[in-house]
């Protein structure tokens, strides 16, 4: 999990009065997980930030699912979906189950007229195109290409974009999003053999304070529907915080690859976990060095995990055909392996300059209606050597 964080003003000491400089308190907030048994922050507002003036009716975003089970390599043309203005509306989910939804994003505008919080998931947001800031009461972080941002769940936030030509990979986790516990040690910190660490790790700064009162919209989500809520004091009203649990980001180029004389197994690529699925990053590398090496990975069924790759940058030795913003889907049970030719192709090279997100599920996915508008059907055929 994050190192101890804090920004602003906060009391010697944690629930004593703290008082504004006119003698009124400031309101404390607690943001706990797991029942108070878990990481926490004690936040600071001007105001309470239980201050609710209306609840507009609920809506759904439910995804619509198309095959429900699956047995097939499928690929998907993330770069397809077709982009919208708003943040949510160009939410697109692509492979869904009980553990963490998949989603695909080309929003053209910053959000300026609302704020969201997801409050059943936590997300991890692969910036693949655009720059800008993350914007929540914990403070602000800017991002670029290749970040990772992660925002734990009951947290309200604003993308705010430089421009309108944007690419997301979106990642909605119904657990918490962690570091892989192999990689901690007995003190929470990032060990030495951990292929990112704490200075690799950007968290809030520039902490804004905002002194306003109105009628400030925050669509919440839950259980796949959409709670307008209309506070009367701005969400970002905090003038100082402390703790473990916040937002941060993470860049992939900042993720230094394990590598070793013969073929390395996926999980020397992991970032992270969550229950009952991981992700890992594919980066440029050296190839192996042993004198008979085969860089191509081998032929291998995977019995427990349906395995995503998206696309992002580079060169893939592997494939055939790859996009960027491209998905692939190899399901629990199924082989696969390099594309006919690939492997002789690979030997003697000595490096790629390969740029990958994977997402490896422990259940299996379910594919949405919008994900078969963007499928390329023949996929499953191009291990064909004939």
């Amino acid at each position: 999990m994050p190192h101890y964080h804090k920004l602003g003003k906060i009391p010697h000491k944690r629930h004593t009065q703290f008082r504004k400089p006119d003698g009124e308190l400031y309101s404390e907030q607690l943001v706990s997980t797991e029942g108070f048994s878990d990481t926490y922050s004690l936040m600071y507002h001007l105001y309470p930030p239980t201050n609710v003036k209306k609840i507009d009716e609920a809506y759904s975003v439910e995804p619509e699912v198309a095959v429900g089970k699956n047995m097939q390599h499928r690929s998907f043309k993330g770069f397809d979906v077709p982009p919208a203005d708003d943040y949510l509306e160009s939410r697109t989910y692509v492979m869904v189950n009980d553990d963490v939804y998949i989603a695909v994003a080309a929003p053209r505008k910053s959000m300026t007229d609302y704020f969201f919080k997801n409050s059943a998931a936590d997300e991890m947001i692969f910036v693949h195109r655009g720059e800008g800031k993350l914007k929540t009461m914990y403070g602000n972080i800017k991002f670029e290409y290749g970040d990772h941002l992660s925002i734990p769940r009951g947290i309200p936030y604003q993308m705010e974009f430089k421009d309108s030509d944007n690419k997301l990979l979106i990642v909605e986790s119904f657990s918490p999003i962690k570091y892989p516990k192999k990689y901690v040690n007995g003190a929470g910190q990032l060990m030495e053999h951990s292929p990112y660490h704490e200075r690799d790790i950007r968290e809030p700064e520039d902490l804004e304070t905002h002194d306003e009162k109105g009628d400030f919209l925050v669509l919440i989500k839950k259980r796949d529907m959409i709670f307008p809520y209309h506070y009367g004091s701005h969400p970002f009203d905090v003038v100082g915080w402390d703790g473990y649990h916040y937002p941060y980001a993470f860049s992939i180029h900042d993720f230094e690859p394990i590598t070793g004389r013969i073929h390395q197994p996926p999980p020397v690529h992991q970032t992270f976990e969550a229950h009952n699925f991981v992700m890992c990053a594919f980066v440029p590398r050296k190839y192996d060095y042993h004198p008979y090496s085969i860089p191509a990975p081998y032929n291998h069924s995977n019995v427990d995990s349906d395995e995503v790759l998206y696309y992002v940058d580079g060169d893939f030795m592997s494939r055939k055909n790859v996009e960027k913003g491209m998905f692939t889907l190899h399901p629990i049970g199924i082989p696969h392996g390099p594309h006919p030719g690939a492997v002789e192709k690979s030997i003697g090279k000595e490096g790629t300059e390969e740029l990958a997100v994977m997402i490896d599920t422990f259940n299996p996915l379910k594919l949405t209606k919008d994900a078969m508008q963007i499928e390329d059907p023949d996929y499953y055929k191009s291990w064909d050597h004939e």
